[in-house]
């Protein structure tokens, strides 16, 4: 082994599309090269043993938001104890701002943006000559027919074990300021004749959890319909054999042609996430998002009634001109909608996506230390922006857990957002924390909080047991033995 790909994932269960992009376009320097990934919270000792082991001349680390901080440490033991080494860095983290970051400073070369034909060019001035001149590398955007496609080097397990990441596209259209795909001209396609072999490939091979990235996927309809047919047919010739597919939607986009394919598939075997971010026009505007949120709320609701889909819908807390009354309002809406799942997430500021522009206007303060979430801004102080990380961390506990979806629906009530913020309040004065909350503990929680409300004991235990097979305590099995609503323990649907 002469070169080595390697990167912290963020679980086991995330197998690295980059590192197998690379590998598959090395060329004549692939049987040289190997890749080795890891997860965050492994020790840096241990890592880079096991990154030296096979005495590699080159190491090449895919660097994202999740690992910079691990992957630094590791960079910087290796330039201590295998200076001789090579440390090449890839990916988004250090492909802006490149020239603040201590890894930089620490590495000896970078490639920026794209590394499928440009890190195997490097790799081949290191080590036959000449050497390269520059430390940072603009990474060079081929013809997608001439990328290699990776797909066969998901081993057998990773097909067994691990989610298989997959991409028609790459891309996207639209310019919203907090994403890094703002900084795109267009969405560019794979050959779809050469990439539709390739999922066959991994479906014979026993694949059957796909997770696309695209961030575009149903922006053109006639690939997109040609793609969700693959699946279509797979489900219809092995009904017994489930298939599960995971699409990025465009909320505003679903022609009648493509309803009409989603509604054919069965519960279990597609789920769509679709990024609303906002409802508010003012706000969108301000960050060149582009959506119409009429037809985003009815292509919502249509999902929701119409077809089996589960769907995941995306929130932005913190975006700059919007208020807590805006955002509960956009909130509010989702829940009225149906939506299985409401992802609440707190903006972070990504490098080089051109939200930083808003930062003098509107006081927006990052925490300097990835994943850079924003503190404050002029209208959300630090301490209610810390109300709502731990409104959306107990979100994640209670409602999109699953668990608790009979509780939950009466939990919210008529004003979804107020009545969850106040139950986000009392379990953090309860409990002092948002981790480590043991689920029998939880029910225990939720139970108590709906008395707190006004409802009575036996109610609430009753309405409790009903989502959670759990002791809630000794009273809970019995009034769940005579509630009117049945007893059943929700499943959360399967999440790439």
């Amino acid at each position: 082994m002469t070169i080595l790909l390697s990167t912290l994932n963020a679980r086991y269960a995330h197998a690295s599309l980059g590192l197998r992009y690379l590998l598959a376009n090395m060329g004549a320097l692939g049987p040289q090269t190997r890749t080795q990934e890891f997860v965050i919270g492994a020790k840096t000792t241990e890592v880079v043993e096991r990154l030296l082991a096979g005495h590699p001349r080159i190491i090449g680390f895919g660097v994202y938001i999740w690992n910079v901080e691990e992957t630094t440490r590791v960079v910087a033991m290796l330039k201590r104890v295998a200076p001789e080494v090579t440390i090449v860095l890839g990916g988004p983290e250090v492909s802006f701002e490149t020239n603040e970051q201590q890894i930089v400073k620490l590495a000896d070369y970078v490639v920026t943006g794209w590394g499928d034909i440009t890190f195997p060019q490097l790799c081949a001035q290191i080590l036959d000559g000449p050497q390269p001149l520059m430390k940072v590398h603009a990474g060079v955007q081929p013809p997608m027919a001439e990328i290699a496609l990776p797909y066969s080097l998901y081993s057998d397990e990773d097909i067994a074990h691990r989610t298989l990441y997959v991409e028609a596209s790459r891309g996207c259209p639209f310019k919203c300021e907090f994403c890094l795909s703002s900084l795109d001209k267009t969405a560019w396609p794979f050959p779809l004749d050469a990439f539709l072999a390739q999922m066959e490939d991994l479906y014979s091979r026993g694949a059957r959890l796909f997770k696309f990235v695209d961030r575009t996927f149903n922006l053109n309809v006639k690939t997109s319909m040609k793609i969700m047919q693959f699946f279509l047919d797979k489900i219809d010739a092995a009904p017994e054999d489930p298939v599960y597919a995971h699409f990025e939607l465009v909320p505003d986009h679903l022609p009648e042609a493509l309803k009409e394919m989603i509604a054919r598939f069965p519960a279990g075997a597609l789920q769509f996430e679709i990024g609303i971010q906002s409802f508010n026009p003012e706000v969108q505007a301000l960050v060149s998002r582009r959506q119409d949120n009429a037809k985003a709320a009815d292509n919502i609701r249509w999902l929701c009634e119409h077809s089996q889909a589960h769907l995941h819908v995306d929130l932005i807390a913190g975006l700059p001109g919007e208020d807590i009354a805006s955002f509960a309002r956009g909130f509010d809406q989702l829940v009225g909608l149906g939506a299985h799942e409401i992802q609440f997430g707190i903006l972070k500021r990504l490098r080089g996506t051109p939200i930083i522009r808003h930062t003098e206007p509107y006081k927006m303060v990052y925490d300097p230390y990835p994943p850079y979430t924003v503190l404050a801004t002029s209208l959300i102080d630090f301490p209610t922006m810390q109300r709502l990380v731990r409104f959306a961390r107990y979100w994640d506990l209670v409602a999109n857990s699953g668990r608790f979806a009979n509780t939950t629906r009466v939990l919210l009530g008529v004003r979804p957002f107020e009545n969850f913020m106040a139950f986000s309040d009392w379990i953090y004065t309860k409990t002092d924390a948002t981790h480590r909350i043991a689920l029998d503990r939880l029910a225990k929680l939720v139970a108590e909080w709906l008395q707190v409300t006004g409802m009575a004991r036996d109610e609430a235990l009753a309405l409790v047991a009903s989502d959670y097979a759990g002791n809630v305590d000794g009273a809970a099995k019995k009034a769940a033995n005579t509630a009117t609503v049945a007893p059943a323990r929700q499943v959360r649907h399967l999440a790439a």
